[in-house]
């Protein structure tokens, strides 16, 4: 049996999708969720085959619930999503349902998925992240998990990023937070006018720079409003010159 979870803010699309699942015996639905937050444990209780998840909906987006994820299921979106977006989505191999869809639409969708998981070959998902990664919608604020709870940090109250192994630390004012990303992945993502890569293992926030001071060498110091002292490499002083309009 095909286990399967709806995502979805609006109770009529879920009635839609449940509707249209009728007609596939060998998937059980085994929960509706109205939000990331509920869509996100559900997952986690679940480990569903297929989510139909919809990308714009309240309190985290569809994208941001699946950065959460430790092991990603198959996706189907059901969205309404720009059109910029939807390009992405093509691009790897993950199908999307954009609202209205017909029954037919719907099941062109969902037996491309079946055929792919009965040949076992998976789908990608993670490759969609980090195409979906450079909307608006998604480079204003980082998700994180901390203790099984989700905490929203808008990037205008981040101070500084630093490498940590296979993870990204994200300073704030409210303590250090960790994202299983890569800073190339911030480096990308993140505002060039915002946000400086000064270091192979630092970015900072430009607006949290108080002076340069030089330091070992050809390297400097960038010392923060918190008073934190960030490294600054050779090749990272011209572009954090260049950020602060020097």
């Amino acid at each position: 049996m095909i286990k399967a979870i709806i995502i979805d803010d609006e109770p009529l699309a879920r009635e839609i999708v449940k509707e249209y699942l009728q007609s596939y015996t060998q998937v059980q639905l085994l929960q509706e969720c109205n939000d990331g937050f509920e869509g996100l444990k559900a997952i986690q209780q679940h480990q569903p085959d297929i989510v139909f998840l919809d990308v714009q909906m309240p309190k985290i987006t569809g994208f941001e619930m699946l950065e959460l994820v430790e092991a990603l299921p198959a996706v189907i979106f059901t969205t309404a999503f720009e059109e910029h977006a939807i390009r992405a989505f093509e691009v790897n191999a993950v199908d999307y349902l954009l609202k209205p869809f017909s029954k037919e639409r719907f099941d062109k969708a969902l037996q491309k998925w079946l055929d792919r998981h009965a040949a076992d070959t998976p789908a990608e998902t993670t490759a969609l992240l980090e195409t979906a990664a450079g909307s608006p919608l998604q480079n204003n604020r980082i998700v994180v998990k901390i203790n099984g709870k989700i905490k929203i940090i808008p990037v205008a109250d981040i101070h500084y990023l630093e490498a940590a192994d296979d993870y990204v630390k994200i300073i704030t004012s409210e303590g250090a937070f960790l994202k299983n990303k890569t800073m190339a992945f911030f480096d990308q993502t993140l505002d060039a006018q915002q946000f400086s890569r000064v270091h192979r293992s630092y970015m900072l926030n430009v607006n949290q720079v108080t002076r340069i001071e030089p330091y070992e060498k050809e390297n400097h110091l960038a010392i923060l409003r918190s008073g934190a002292k960030i490294p600054v490499s050779k090749t990272g002083y011209p572009r954090l010159k260049s950020a602060l309009g020097l």
